[in-house]
């Protein structure tokens, strides 16, 4: 099976809501994003009733960010769930990664760089002493350099990013918005076209699809599909 580049956030508290996007998009999406939200209430449960009622690939996103110690058992805590992706913050230090990647070979160990709530004076307060762009980068570079195979990084940051660590590096980015669409909580955002362009192998959307499901299943479809026909049109 050849794996589409959206994948979808499930980024809800509700079982049954999170079934209902993915019978709605799963048409369109190969790989769906589980994040704290859904994880902290319904745990590994929760993932396995979700795979239960479809089979797809999963994006965990927990951002693991302690000692090496404590995210090489969380990993291993994880590692039956079979994600292709599992986030760690970049920002714990190379030791951290490579526990990490250690712990679980068969998982692509994905570094989180610089996160695309945050814009650029954030990033100052918070002490880095470089811009967004060159923080990013080299958190990227360290973190494959200790074992990650995959990153997180802002669209904007994508394009340099892949420069200095190479092709065989998955490039995942948030920070997706369709024209039209609101920012959110988001700060550096691009199409899902620019976004492709400037290097990203998989685009993370949540709202821009899963908004539609007020509306109905099939708007959500629809959402989605087009999403996807814009890119294929685009690059094939």
């Amino acid at each position: 099976m050849t794996t589409r580049p959206i994948i979808l956030a499930l980024d809800t508290q509700d079982i049954t809501t999170a079934k209902g996007w993915i019978s709605a998009t799963r048409d369109s999406i190969d790989i769906y994003k589980v994040g704290l939200e859904f994880f902290l209430r319904h745990g590994r449960a929760g993932l396995e009733e979700l795979r239960a009622h479809s089979d797809f690939e999963l994006f965990l996103d927990l951002k693991l960010h302690d000692i090496p110690n404590t995210v090489a058992a969380a990993v291993k805590s994880v590692a039956d769930l079979h994600p292709k992706f599992l986030t760690v913050h970049a920002g714990g230090g190379a030791a951290m990664v490579k526990a990490a990647s250690q712990s679980a070979p068969e998982i692509s160990i994905t570094g989180v760089t610089v996160l695309t709530s945050l814009s650029t004076p954030e990033v100052a307060e918070i002490g880095f002493v470089k811009s967004p762009l060159e923080t990013a980068c080299d958190l990227a570079v360290m973190a494959t350099k200790a074992g990650a195979k995959s990153i997180v990084s802002s669209p904007f940051e994508v394009g340099r990013i892949r420069e200095v660590v190479g092709s065989d590096t998955t490039l995942i980015t948030p920070g997706v918005r369709p024209v039209g669409s609101a920012k959110g909580d988001q700060q550096r955002v691009m199409t899902p076209v620019e976004a492709m362009r400037a290097g990203a192998d998989y685009l993370v959307i949540g709202r821009p699809i899963t908004g539609e499901w007020e509306n109905s299943a099939a708007a959500m479809n629809t959402a989605a599909a087009q999403i996807l026909r814009d890119i294929q049109s685009t690059f094939q």
